[in-house]
């Protein structure tokens, strides 16, 4: 498999994220207060730069986003419409 992480980009789900955020209608300080009811601690700035993919994700952060989210992870890796 070829390098992803050629073009400084830091994840894959950053824009996949920012979709389903807002298919949600949440807004990133509301989506860091959900994950923080899960003992998941990301803060605004954080899900910003993970959308902006400046910041990597976890196993668990990803799944803890999916949860919230409503989503499969294969949605936010771009894997499949999240629709």
């Amino acid at each position: 498999m070829k390098l992803l992480l050629n073009n400084n980009n830091r994840n894959i789900i950053g824009p996949h994220l920012k979709a389903a955020r807002l298919k949600n209608n949440l807004t990133q300080q509301q989506l860091s207060a959900k994950l923080e009811t899960m003992a998941v601690y990301i803060d605004r700035a954080s899900i910003s730069k993970i959308e902006q993919q400046k910041r990597i994700v976890t196993d668990y952060e990803l799944l803890a986003l999916c949860e919230i989210l409503k989503v499969n992870p294969v949605c936010l890796l771009g894997l499949e419409s999240n629709s």
